[in-house]
């Protein structure tokens, strides 16, 4: 199932949303499941979950030299991004509660869902920059008022310090939905009551489990081709002309002139190929991987033709390559 980022301002407000979706969802799977065993498996993942500190985020404290190479912030990513890793599936349903205010950071996280055939969405926390540093503010003045400096840790959103605070907003790179890893795109604002809530998690729940749930294939690229007759065409190639070179040291004779009997197929076919070598003359390893190597850079034009090509499989390399060897070793005599 997928990854749900949640994305806006800090203190805008994502905490409170994440709960809200996360208790939304806990109903939909209960409800969707009618009695048998739920059919996925639900996950909330923050900062405050995994203990990270929000001053992790914190530059000021930082020599200038160093700030762009902030090396906490960048444990802090490594052990969200570990943490999601671990659960992502089909099976698993992932809200992601964080500043995830990165495009680059959200791009690797839509990559990691794609990997593992899930779909990714984005959940943004519309909030003006006034509305968020008052929040921010009111925080900041609840901390000092504490008496004790460990209670403050009772409270589950603290506050950041007011320039961590302009640093982040002013790092922030909001979502683009013309952009594949930022979309689908669903906006909560501040204000949205109940009514307009729950449309939208009605919206992304089709998005994500719904009949509007789209089918997610992997990259090409990232697929690694099986080693087969059909699935690798220069490992065939290389494998099939190797086989041959070897039957040929094995069977010959010192005087030379000797006819080579190799089967079709590499697994022994009935069906026999001759490799009729020059009289007098023994052919050693050497000249035999020179006609080889030869006879590979003629054929290499055969990659992703290997289905439709003259060389569609092993049989058709043996044989083309021993009517080539037999060709050069006819010229040579």
């Amino acid at each position: 199932m997928p990854l749900i980022i949640v994305a806006g301002f800090p203190t805008s407000g994502k905490s409170t949303r994440a709960k809200q979706l996360h208790a939304y969802l806990s109903e939909r799977i209960q409800s969707s499941a009618g009695g048998s065993p739920p059919k996925y498996r639900l996950h909330l993942i923050s900062d405050q979950t995994l203990s990270i500190s929000r001053s992790v985020y914190d530059l000021a404290s930082l020599p200038a030299h160093t700030r762009s190479a902030n090396a906490s912030e960048k444990d802090a990513r490594a052990s969200i991004y570990g943490a999601v890793k671990r659960v992502l599936s089909d099976k698993d349903i992932v809200i992601l509660d964080g500043l995830n205010y990165i495009k680059g950071w959200r791009y690797q996280l839509h990559c990691e869902s794609k990997a593992v055939r899930t779909p990714s969405c984005i959940l943004q926390i519309g909030c003006s920059k006034d509305k968020a540093r008052e929040v921010n503010e009111e925080r900041l003045a609840k901390q000092q008022e504490q008496t004790d400096p460990d209670s403050a840790h009772d409270e589950q959103e603290g506050p950041y310090s007011p320039a961590n605070w302009e640093n982040l907003v002013f790092r922030y790179e909001e979502p683009n939905p013309m952009t594949r890893w930022d979309s689908p795109l669903f906006t909560l604002i501040w204000d949205d009551d109940e009514a307009q809530t729950k449309q939208v998690f009605d919206s992304l729940w089709d998005a994500i489990a719904g009949e509007g749930r789209k089918v997610i294939k992997p990259n090409q690229a990232t697929v690694q081709r099986s080693r087969d007759a059909g699935g690798d065409y220069l490992y065939v190639l290389d494998r099939e002309t190797q086989d041959i070179v070897k039957q040929i040291l094995d069977q010959q004779s010192d005087e030379g002139g000797d006819e080579i009997v190799v089967s079709r197929g590499s697994g022994g076919d009935e069906d026999k190929l001759v490799v009729e070598l020059p009289a007098g003359k023994k052919m050693g390893l050497p000249q035999l991987q020179r006609l080889r190597r030869a006879y590979m850079g003629l054929n290499r034009g055969g990659i992703g033709l290997e289905k439709i090509g003259n060389l569609s499989g092993a049989s058709s390399i043996r044989e083309s390559f021993v009517r080539y060897l037999n060709d050069q070793f006819e010229a040579d005599a």
